[in-house]
């Protein structure tokens, strides 16, 4: 290639970047859409909505919630990672874009290939839960309780490939236990159910089981996040009885792959400026949601840690869905 033509072609490319470059030193120039993958109403629909309100204002523009559910969340993901990635349709998925790879091989789309971490938004830590009636109070006499009951017990969890079932299954494969898995259709009917004792064992999400335990419905011996949580301090972390156990509902915000920086820039940056202001972060501490500060490429690590661990547990437990 000549000078003359090298030139020409330098110059058209320049030109098509340049648009890009522009979009992204001034975004957001118009309205944001927010796709998540489950349907209004739902966890990740509250988190959603409560940190996107605060994201619109600091971005002076107004923020779309689409809601498109379907496929256990890869309708909607398959739909932000064919989008245009220019930093206006994004995607607020949960734990389940980490672990579908895994449970639906033939995915239209690579989790890992087709899409930018933007922000962890949120942690709901998993829930070991019983029936006020078993006897066991600790996890070491319950271990001990389920390993001597011929058969094992049965134990529920929201339905097949959920956190909750995969939590189950991790606790059942660290400790031997034969905790018989009975899976529900969604949380609320499993906890129904634990409440009225026709099921007496439980893995359940951490934020929706809260109002139960207070009023002593049920009981809780463990919640499968890091450390205390602020809602429930004297109950301690599965970890203290098993290293390196950890199995929670996270929430963040994901853009399509090639998602200009400066653009993944501002909305993290915007997004941990929340974090900043004590009555929101005590808001999400009362709704037993754990938050930090983040990077991208810390939200990208996590991110690869939980396909690793789930993963793995997917093939050693044989779990399928459908």
């Amino acid at each position: 290639m000549n000078i003359t033509r090298r030139r020409a072609a330098l110059g058209s490319l320049a030109s098509l970047a340049a648009p890009r470059l522009a979009t992204a030193q001034s975004y957001p120039t118009r309205p944001i859409r927010i796709v998540i993958p489950y349907a209004a109403g739902g966890g990740s629909d509250s988190v959603g909505r409560l940190f996107y309100a605060r994201l619109s204002e600091a971005l002076g523009q107004p923020i779309v919630i689409e809601n498109r559910g379907g496929g256990g969340g890869t309708i909607g993901a398959n739909a932000v990672a064919r989008a245009a990635n220019d930093g206006y349709t994004l995607l607020h998925d949960t734990s389940a874009f980490a672990v579908n790879p895994f449970l639906l091989p033939s995915l239209p789309y690579d989790a890992v290939r087709d899409f930018t971490p933007i922000f962890l938004a949120a942690t709901v830590p998993t829930m070991l839960t019983v029936h006020p009636s078993v006897e066991a109070r600790t996890v070491p006499e319950l271990i001990e309780l389920v390993k001597r009951t011929p058969g094992g017990v049965e134990c529920a969890s929201a339905g097949n490939g959920t956190m909750q079932h995969l939590g189950l299954e991790l606790f059942r494969l660290r400790t031997g236990a034969p905790l018989n898995h009975v899976p529900y259709r969604g949380g609320a009917p499993a906890v129904s159910d634990l409440i009225g004792g026709q099921i007496k064992y439980a893995f359940v999400d951490g934020a929706a089981i809260l109002p139960f335990l207070r009023a002593g419905q049920v009981r809780a011996l463990a919640h499968n996040g890091t450390g205390r949580l602020a809602a429930l301090p004297n109950l301690p972390a599965m970890s203290e009885f098993i290293p390196d156990f950890e199995a929670v509902v996270w929430n963040g915000l994901i853009a399509p792959a090639g998602t200009p920086e400066p653009v993944i820039r501002r909305l993290n940056t915007e997004l941990n400026g929340m974090l900043g202001d004590p009555h929101f972060v005590e808001r999400l501490d009362g709704m037993n949601m754990a938050t930090r500060r983040n990077t991208p490429e810390e939200f990208r690590s996590f991110l690869a840690a939980e396909m690793q661990r789930w993963g793995t547990v997917v093939r050693e437990a044989r779990i399928t869905v459908g």
